[in-house]
């Protein structure tokens, strides 16, 4: 029913990767899967060492499944005056949407609407009177500079304007064509640039975990480490515990890097968003930016998404002591996002537009205490770089930074690596700038995978390839809609998701009604991607648990196919 191939994830993988590491040493132990963790994993096992990576429950399943799905050029950074981290975040863009993963990073749309800033339209609901100084004009044109600037680290991060094309100012008119719920009085138009945008965080994560596996890493989920060294870690799988030996072990915890380094002090932030259905802002075809008054530079966003939900968020919230599994929505992240959405609105949101909320913490860094006993980084503010800490005696310990950036957070994380086991990271560099994950054209396997790989087809030739080879074998015929969203999440891997359904047709009926993913995908996810559980299926795998009913309905067949197929 179902051809298994290097780099699928299921219990059969999990079982010899526990396999190996009980009874053997290896090069790297990567402890966490979020997306640093995945990423180390791949950068390790490209360069030729044996890998393993573990996680204690699933793959994305902290902050890593919790972003805005941006994969953005640092326009936040800017306005802070941080043009390195801008920097960065473009020369990372780059290589994400063109060579790593095209089909799952795409351009997307942001308009930024410009209203009157006089009197009346502050009393009619166009924004605070006591808003900061640069929030009116002067703001505008900071903002536009802004934009202008970022668009400029685009053209130099070797990103074509074909791919993002340059910011443009747009009318009123225009403006509301993008965002049709817009408040109209005192709209003066808009400005609109381009920004990357990924499918799904979680997607991404598994991917990279998956091609990881795919080049001899060893992944396992449902792995609590207890205590870890430089040298060796105690895990706990399925009630036992064992050890692990390693020449080196990476601590890529995320928001609990400080329980396996003690040095690091940790200040969390807590990001939510809210979901709502598309249809509450007119089906945008933009991500709509609303500014937090007094704050400037800092947005929320409206992000319409491909399965008919729209996500408002973010917070940037202190968060000590929150569950980094499962941190909550407070009321008055509730409060704040609908306010501050609603002064740009014609209609003000209310809470019973809201269909769920979710929430992530970010690993902020405030200060860094060396083997020495002295501080290394000041503590008066965290900070949203990253952090590699080699620390004798203990893991070498990553944290920090920002989904975008996960690359060069993985490739300097085994640099430090290596020069732990003696060698000279530039003897043997990273070369996942030009390692497609699998879904991307140039993963593919054999002569396809080569003939992709020296062609470089454009992420829509390649889309529409891919939906045409899993129409091809799907049941169902007028499947259009269904084999298009397949090839845009899966890639070429749309047409393994088909095959699932043309052995058994059942496989092609919806989860539940009305949900729009198929059987197929939830097979797919236990056979090929890991998924141990109803929630890995549902909140991760796919994201029906955004939707509490569709999700309850759906509960009952992952539940079965799990039995059927795990």
């Amino acid at each position: 029913m179902f051809d298994t191939l290097p780099g699928d994830l299921n219990r059969a993988s999990r079982a010899r990767a526990l396999a190996h590491l009980a009874e053997r040493e290896v090069d790297v132990l990567v402890i966490g899967g979020g997306i640093t963790g995945a990423g180390i994993a791949l950068d390790a096992a490209t360069r030729g060492l044996s890998t393993a990576l573990v996680e204690a429950r699933d793959l994305a399943s902290g902050t890593s499944g919790f972003s805005s799905k941006l994969v953005h050029g640092g326009l936040r950074y800017l306005a802070q005056g941080d043009v390195a981290l801008a920097w960065e975040s473009a020369v990372e863009r780059e290589a994400l949407m063109r060579r790593i993963a095209p089909h799952l990073v795409t351009p997307r749309a942001f308009l930024v609407p410009r209203f009157a800033h006089d009197r009346a339209a502050r009393a009619h609901g166009g924004g605070p009177a006591a808003a900061g100084p640069l929030d009116g004009r002067l703001g505008d044109a900071l903002s536009e500079t802004g934009i202008r600037i970022a668009d400029a680290l685009r053209a130099a991060s070797g990103l074509p304007g074909r791919v993002l094309p340059k910011p443009q100012r747009v009318s009123a008119r225009e403006a509301l064509l993008l965002a049709p719920t817009l408040r109209e009085r005192g709209l003066h138009g808009g400005l609109v640039y381009w920004d990357g945008a990924v499918e799904d965080d979680t997607r991404l994560v598994i991917a990279l975990a998956r091609t990881a596996a795919r080049h001899g890493a060893h992944i396992a989920t449902g792995c609590r480490v207890v205590r870890a060294t430089d040298r060796e870690a105690w895990i706990v799988a399925d009630g036992d515990e064992f050890r692990v030996r390693a020449r080196t072990v990476i601590n890529a915890t995320g928001v609990w890097a400080a329980e396996l380094a003690p040095g690091v002090e940790l200040a969390p932030s807590r990001g939510t968003h809210l979901v709502f259905r598309s249809e509450v802002f007119g089906m945008p075809r933009a991500v709509l930016t609303a500014p937090v008054p007094g704050h400037f530079g800092r947005y929320v966003f409206v992000l319409p998404q491909a399965n008919g939900l729209s996500y408002l968020g973010l917070t940037d919230e202190p968060a000590p002591g929150a569950d980094g599994y499962g941190p909550g929505v407070p009321d008055d992240d509730i409060d704040f996002l609908l306010g501050v959405a609603s002064e740009s609105l014609a209609v003000p949101l209310t809470r019973a537009d809201v269909l769920s909320a979710f929430s992530g913490l970010r690993p902020l860094i405030r200060a860094v205490t060396s083997h020495r006993g002295d501080a290394e980084r000041p503590s008066a503010a965290a900070s949203r770089q990253h952090l590699v800490l080699d620390t004798p005696g203990a893991p070498i310990t990553v944290t920090g930074g920002k989904l975008t950036v996960y690359r060069k957070m993985a490739e300097d994380a085994v640099d430090a690596a290596l020069r732990r086991l003696g060698e000279d990271p530039a003897a043997r560099p990273a070369v996942t700038k030009r390692v497609p994950v699998l879904g991307s054209p140039g993963s593919e396997h054999g002569p396809r995978g080569a003939a992709a790989a020296r062609h470089r087809p454009t992420p829509e030739s390649a889309r529409r390839a891919c939906a045409r080879a899993a129409a091809a074998i799907w049941p169902v015929a007028d499947a259009g809609e269904t084999v298009d969203r397949l090839a845009r999440v899966y890639g070429w891997e749309a047409e393994r998701v088909a095959a699932l359904a043309a052995a058994d047709p059942d496989l092609a009926a919806e989860a539940s009604p009305g949900s729009g993913i198929t059987l197929a995908e939830l097979a797919f996810g236990i056979l090929a991607e890991g998924a141990a559980t109803p929630a890995d299926l549902l909140a991760r795998r796919t994201r029906l648990a955004l939707d509490p009913r569709v999700a309850a309905a759906a509960e009952t067949a992952a539940g079965d196919l799990i039995e059927r197929l795990a």
